[in-house]
């Protein structure tokens, strides 16, 4: 069963012939922003089975990708590798969804945002991030970022510090139960972000109705080189 949210709008659900069941529950915008699909009765076992067949392929993927930044061998060298990594390419599109990923969900619970550029295990741009909550119920999370993250030389491109920050600060106002979706954020660059392993968390502020205000801050091994601020909204759609 694939579930479509629009902002605002009716949640519609189809089976698996293409069938659509709607529920309303208002008028919207046509803009869609959050897509689930629902896929069945897997228990947490198969989920893990299927992230430990994904999983190490982005790994080597992530690799490919610095590996190509950075490497010098020869012209005959990179012809090469450039045709066994298209021929590579054509096999995984032999079978593959039409689209983005979206979200995924079992019966049983299992979330599964594995596309996500920022803690998708599938998508070789990001890091990934694992995020962990501590007992206040702030976000945190250590990673690592190399190469194919650099602006500034040996420093993380500020539009990257931008998306883990948006991403935790997310993360944090959403609590791990009500979705809120950013309204606006604020950066302050204190000064630029060494390569290599790095610090990220955040937390609630306060909350004003429908709005969570969230603080939060990215550093390096040498302290704190981003801070933010957000206002984080929650959808109509998941208000009581």
């Amino acid at each position: 069963m694939a579930v479509v949210v629009p902002a605002y709008c009716n949640l519609v659900a189809c089976d698996s012939r293409g069938r659509q069941f709607d529920f309303r529950l208002e008028t919207c915008s046509s803009l869609r922003v959050l897509e689930f699909t629902h896929i069945g009765d897997l228990t947490s076992e198969e989920v893990d089975r299927m992230r430990a067949v994904y999983q190490p392929l982005a790994e080597s993927v992530r690799d490919l990708v610095d590996a190509t930044i950075r490497t010098e061998v020869d012209a005959d060298e990179v012809a090469a590798a450039k045709a066994e990594i298209d021929a590579l390419t054509a096999r995984l599109r032999a079978r593959q969804i039409d689209g983005a990923f979206g979200v995924r969900y079992t019966t049983a619970g299992d979330r599964m945002a594995w596309g996500n550029p920022v803690v998708g295990i599938r998508n070789p741009i990001a890091p990934p991030l694992v995020i962990k909550r501590d007992e206040a119920g702030g976000a945190f999370t250590d990673f690592v970022m190399g190469a194919p993250y650099e602006g500034p030389p040996g420093h993380v491109h500020g539009g990257m510090s931008a998306l883990v920050l948006d991403h935790v600060l997310g993360e944090a106002a959403s609590d791990g139960l009500t979705p809120r979706f950013t309204g606006t954020i604020t950066m302050r660059y204190l000064r630029t972000t060494k390569l290599g392993r790095l610090h990220a968390e955040a937390r609630i502020d306060r909350t004003e109705g429908v709005k969570t205000y969230v603080v939060g801050h990215l550093a390096d091994e040498d302290g704190i080189t981003v801070e933010a601020e957000g206002v984080f909204i929650t959808p109509r759609w998941a208000r009581n």
